[in-house]
């Protein structure tokens, strides 16, 4: 059986730092494991007609590769991985057998935008605020997940706080 830790939440909450965090502390608890990063399954230009057929194509391409390995577990970052609308790609690309463990990643507007403004040094910050404050209203209204504050905390803790709500480590 596949297990998926999805890590999701509006951008800026920590996403990616975070889930870097969680491969960390799986690896030093000897926690087999592989890690993906959602947003660079479909970054192609321009885009396909069917977007998501091709992060479900890709998905399914790497962790074939992964599971060839012998791997079971996966970490995967995604803004929208969360939604229950996703757990069909999930078991297209990993096999009907798949327990998926959707941690959503919080943070306050003003924290959101500080890291933002810190993080998009190009043309896009202001899309990029439009867009995580969008996906806020659409996340903050989901049932059925592990909800972790990220403000004003150590990515050490909120790592070991979705580490927890995966189950990988024995008490």
């Amino acid at each position: 059986m596949a297990e998926v830790l999805l890590i999701g939440g509006r951008s800026g909450v920590g996403k990616t730092t975070v889930g870097w965090e969680v491969a960390a502390q799986l690896r030093v608890a000897d926690v087999p494991h592989a890690i993906i990063d959602g947003d660079f399954l479909g970054q192609v230009y321009p885009a396909p007609d069917d977007p998501l057929g091709l992060v479900e194509r890709n998905l399914t391409a790497v962790w074939s590769n992964f599971a060839a390995l012998g791997r079971t577990r996966l970490v995967y970052v995604n803004t929208l991985s969360v939604l229950p609308s996703t757990a069909g790609m999930f078991r297209r690309a990993l096999g009907d057998d798949v327990r998926l463990v959707p941690v959503l990643l919080t943070a306050s507007d003003a924290t959101v935008e500080s890291r933002l403004t810190r993080r998009e040094l190009g043309s896009e910050l202001a899309d990029g605020l439009t867009a995580s404050a969008e996906r806020e209203r659409v996340l903050a209204q989901l049932d059925g997940v592990v909800r972790v504050v990220t403000d004003g905390r150590q990515v050490v803790d909120i790592a070991c706080e979705v580490v927890a709500a995966s189950g990988w480590l024995s008490p």
